[in-house]
């Protein structure tokens, strides 16, 4: 029997990816990268000095295209199989990462005439310049008693739908009138390979305030807001809304030629990178707590009851795994914390040492780390370099750094900066433990599991938690070709559920981390103290964070 495969392709933050994975075992046949030519526009728009304003990130769409162009093709000629024995194509995106698109489904941005506006532009998940928007939204929501607030952790994020189409309806009302549709990114690439706008669950329940039972917010919240949103959700927001798992469509002649696939492949509806990577590491029921860990984490969580959780980023039924509710929270920086310390803080002493010794510099870092015990460096710090998404959801909070000496070591710090991201986590565990969503052991996906053994004991020793670790580098990538899977169901070599996918592919390592209890003590006591800090500066007992953002702002 000839073996059949599924292509998972994971868009990040700074590139993307495409898995080729043999559906019999989840086996990775080969896998191929294609940094985004853009990255990630956050100064001035490309080859049109026009500069941005703090708090802005944009990307070009014509970058996501690229990666189906470059890297599908590679996996193929890589592993030397026959392209039309790839039945399925999944792909998965960070989010809420959306787009203006005309009636022909086109980036905005693509027209001339529209370029020149940053708003015509892809806003990447982490804009967060449409916080203004986001604070009226929650007052106004509050006031009205929404029902929908409190499945959001009673905040909804300036990273998300609505509030970044209400910036662009405050600051560009020309592109919102021009606007046909905003969409996700994710939903834009499925159209552009299948021909249709079909918008999934996932993103329309977590990041635009739909609900499986309810739908969106009614037009008299949106016409609360502004008048001129009254009608939003059925002409901007129309379309239809299908679960994870189905079939959006198939490959059009095209796009099969420019990617180098059969025709007629089955691609299934546009998911998001966390999510995408629970039933990637084989979880598919609740107590297990999945974290997607790379420039920042977010955690996925199974229940059977809907709760309200401080500061979760949703509850949406079906929105992970068909028959539960999937839980997210989620932390805005991490590995960009430690990748900020070792490009803007790092002495150069330091990483004339690194390459001394040959090893990358954070290698350098952690084993100089690893060296300490808990509660020795004498430090603690609250990692909100950017902004807080759970449970406080405040993207102007700020970082801090506290206790140093005229002793202090830069290892010092940088172990310090691994143990504020645990306490971080830590926060976001505890708020589903005692709330009634039970998380009993720990799951770790992305590129940081695989590269910092230091980082990973560190969090099974603050959440006194035994910690999984994916077998796979790239595991929402493989979730997505899971997807990819059942959308081309068991009749054409794939599956019917993604839990059948999940069960006959997914992988995670032997060895575990297992909390080490002396650590925990200590770590115990470090994280009261964090909690302490986390309030005082966090809950608005004092606001200094805010008022120096601010004053930087405005003499700027």
């Amino acid at each position: 029997m000839t073996k059949k495969y599924a292509i998972g392709v994971d868009y990040g933050t700074q590139s993307g990816r495409a898995v080729l994975v043999d559906l019999a075992n989840g086996a990775e046949i080969a896998e191929h990268v294609t940094p985004y030519p853009h990255i990630v526009i956050d100064e001035e728009l490309p080859g049109l000095g026009i500069e941005l304003e703090h708090d802005w990130a944009l990307q070009h769409p014509a970058d996501y295209i690229e990666v189906l162009q470059r890297s599908v093709p590679a996996v193929i000629a890589q592993s030397g199989i026959n392209s039309a024995d790839v039945i399925g194509l999944g792909i998965d995106f960070t989010a809420c990462t959306m787009l203006p698109i005309d009636a022909a489904g086109q980036p905005l941005c693509f027209n001339e005439k529209f370029m020149w506006n940053p708003h015509s532009w892809v806003k990447l998940w982490k804009h967060h310049a449409a916080q203004d928007e986001a604070n009226r939204l929650n007052e106004i929501a509050a006031q009205r008693g929404e029902a929908f607030l409190p499945r959001y952790g009673g905040k909804i994020s300036s990273e998300w739908m609505i509030a970044k189409i209400w910036q662009i309806l405050n600051e560009a009302p020309d592109i919102y009138e021009v606007t046909d549709q905003f969409v996700e990114a994710t939903d834009w690439v499925i159209s552009q390979m299948t021909g249709y706008v079909v918008r999934n669950s996932c993103t329309a329940g977590y990041k635009s305030i739909w609900h499986k039972q309810d739908g969106y917010p009614n037009k008299e919240f949106f016409k609360a807001l502004d008048p001129r949103l009254e009608n939003l959700t059925e002409t901007k927001l129309r379309g239809e809304v299908a679960p994870l798992g189905t079939k959006a469509g198939e490959l059009t002649e095209d796009m099969a030629k420019l990617m180098g696939l059969a025709p007629g492949t089955a691609i299934a509806v546009g998911n998001v990178d966390a999510h995408a990577a629970v039933p990637g590491v084989g979880v598919v029921t609740p107590g297990k707590l999945v974290m997607a860990m790379g420039t920042s984490i977010c955690h996925m969580l199974l229940g059977t009851e809907e709760r309200h959780v401080e500061g979760m980023c949703g509850v949406v039924e079906d929105g992970i795994i068909p028959g539960y509710l999937g839980y997210e929270a989620g932390q805005s920086a991490v590995g960009d914390i430690f990748e900020w310390y070792v490009e803007e803080a790092v002495p150069s002493y330091v990483k004339d040492a690194a390459e001394r010794d040959g090893k990358n510099i954070h290698v350098w870092l952690e084993e100089k780390a690893a060296a300490y015990q808990p509660g020795e460096t004498g430090l603690l710090a609250l990692d909100w370099w950017n902004g807080n998404r759970s449970v406080l959801v405040d993207t102007d909070l700020t970082g801090l750094l506290l206790g140093c000496t005229l002793l202090t070591k830069p290892e010092e710090i940088y172990r310090t900066l691994l143990e504020a991201t645990a306490f971080g986590t830590r926060k976001i565990v505890d708020a589903f433990h005692n709330n009634g969503v039970p998380v009993e052991e720990l799951y770790a996906c992305g590129g940081l599991p695989q590269k910092n053994r230091l980082l990973m004991q560190i969090y099974a020793d603050v959440t006194n938690r035994v910690i999984k670790i994916a077998d796979s580098k790239q595991t929402p990538a493989v979730g997505a070709a899971m997807f990819g899977a059942v959308a081309a169901g068991s009749e054409r070599g794939g599956y019917d559920s993604i839990v059948d996918a999940s069960k006959a592919m997914a992988r995670v390592k032997e060895e575990t981390f297992q909390p080490i209890p002396e650590h925990v003590a200590v770590y115990e006591k470090l994280y009261q103290e964090y909690s302490k800090l986390h309030d005082y500066f966090g809950r608005g007992e004092n606001d200094v964070m805010k008022r120096l953002k601010s004053m930087k702002e405005s003499v700027r």
